[in-house]
């Protein structure tokens, strides 16, 4: 269990430990030194230092706080896993829970600082009295100059932050203000909307260090759909749904920091259902299996891939017609991702074949050209969702951007964007017909826009029915490796 709150003693009429003078005096005694540096990516410093020049020079002369947050509660005194505010990683590197990276404006630029809880070694009552920051509950707890010279960044104790933001004149703030122990200097203080933005924005275009956790995050969830496929005999045997989203969380958590979202998984008729995290339903034989996951690399880096299996290791005649059409889509999405297109065309050549598609089919109740007006719609019916987005740090990468700088914008080298359409026939659907009702198929990639041209980062995962059809039927019931 999570016990940053217990109390020392069992009993508040209890004395509690630290004031136990024979305990405190022997628990300050006998301990040797663990290996306390942190656990920092090769080449993170570095990256993150850049990162921060290009923030400095679009707040001249301006102070910027950015806070990392502490671990959300999940009920009562049981917090969630903590996992650092994006901007604040992208910042520094650091995983270090409740801290500050501070840019103090100076001529030409700004000088960083990094503030950090103190750890509470052997000879601290709060070694085994604070179960938040104490060695004897977390585990070995970098120093402050473990952390300096691991980030390469001048690193302070936090409870210096107060006396030096006295120095600060209207900071721009930003990052996990809801969780965070936001210092008396700053107390009430708004975030910053252009900070905030600013980070979405500089974040769209990845560095080569950035790009390398990507493909990493990406290569870890090709594997872990094959993880899953061998699993799926063992689903329909009674595990369901649950079982194989168990078994990707499993993956992403030995591979990598663990799921970058929440897991979907949906069989028959639970595979329309955009965000169907609950995945306790059954897998059974003739279903199509929507698979929507992605591994999140240590350094936070994730993937989001979707691809839509047979169950059986063969669409049926209704499953097929909706993958292909659903794959042509995807084809004309990907060939429309190049620099200097638009970010919106890629959305507009699916939809368009989509909607073609439907109207060959006799969905549409209005002609192709009405329904992909802006006062018709009506095939987005059968996709209400998005198809397509940013992805970095984030699931949903620089989503404070200003619209101009993100759907009003042309693609640029070094962006890493998903291309995702889909079809959603729900099972209580009278719309459509019998045999297409509980579809879902969706197929989505994680792309890389290059200087001239794009790579699919996940393309070693098939996107034609035949070719999912081979690779599905190759994994099923396989051992595992």
């Amino acid at each position: 269990m999570n016990a940053r709150s217990m109390p020392t003693g069992k009993d508040a009429r209890m004395p509690r430990l630290a004031q136990i003078e024979e305990f405190t005096r022997f628990m300050g005694q006998g301990w040797a030194t663990p290996d306390r540096a942190p656990s920092v990516e090769p080449g993170a410093a570095a990256a993150s230092a850049q990162h921060r020049e290009r923030l400095s020079a679009q707040f001249a002369g301006e102070s910027i706080v950015v806070f990392s947050g502490t671990a959300p509660i999940r009920v009562n005194d049981c917090a969630f896993d903590f996992r650092p505010d994006s901007g604040f990683f992208w910042l520094t590197g650091c995983t270090a829970e409740d801290a500050v990276i501070v840019l103090s404006a100076r001529s030409g630029g700004h000088d960083a600082v990094l503030y950090v809880p103190e750890p509470a070694y052997p000879g601290d009552t709060d070694f085994f009295g604070n179960a938040a920051h104490g060695e004897l509950w977390v585990g070995p707890a970098p120093s402050l100059g473990e952390w300096s010279q691991a980030l390469q960044i001048e690193v302070r104790g936090r409870g210096q932050l107060d006396v030096d933001l006295r120095g600060l004149r209207d900071p721009h703030v930003a990052g996990r203000l809801d969780t965070a122990t936001v210092p008396d200097a700053l107390a009430g203080q708004p975030a910053s909307d252009r900070l905030e933005r600013e980070l979405s924005e500089l974040r769209m275009i990845k560095d080569a260090w950035e790009i390398g956790q990507l493909r990493r995050a990406v290569d870890d969830t090709v594997n872990g759909f094959a993880a899953v496929a061998r699993e799926i005999p063992r689903a329909v045997a009674g595990g369901g749904e649950r079982w194989l989203q168990g078994t990707f969380e499993r993956h992403s958590r030995t591979h990598g920091n663990g799921p970058g979202y929440s897991t979907i998984v949906g069989s028959g008729d639970h595979a329309p259902i955009l965000h169907w995290v609950r995945c306790d339903g059954d897998v059974v034989e003739g279903d199509a299996l929507l698979l929507d996951m992605g591994v999140e690399a240590r350094t936070f880096y994730t993937a989001d891939v979707t691809r839509t299996l047979p169950v059986s290791g063969t669409f049926s005649p209704a499953q097929r017609q909706v993958h292909d059409l659903v794959e042509k889509a995807h084809r004309a999405g990907l060939d429309a991702v190049r620099p200097g297109a638009q970010f919106s065309d890629f959305h507009t050549v699916m939809m368009e074949v989509i909607a073609r598609g439907l109207d060959d089919w006799g969905l549409l109740p209005v002609s192709v050209d009405e329904a992909l007006s802006e006062r018709g719609q009506q095939h987005r019916r059968y996709i209400v969702c998005g198809v397509g987005h940013h992805l970095g740090l984030d699931v949903h990468d620089c989503a404070r951007a200003d619209y101009s700088a993100y759907q009003g914008a042309p693609l640029t080298d070094g962006m890493v964007l998903t291309v995702e359409p889909g079809l959603y026939f729900h099972a209580f659907d009278e719309t459509v017909p019998p045999e297409l009702r509980g579809i879902g198929v969706r197929l989505e990639d994680d792309i890389l826009v290059t200087e001239r041209d794009s790579e699919v980062l996940s393309d070693a995962l098939p996107i034609s029915a035949d070719g999912i059809e081979a690779w599905t039927a190759k994994h099923l019931g396989a051992e595992s490796s």
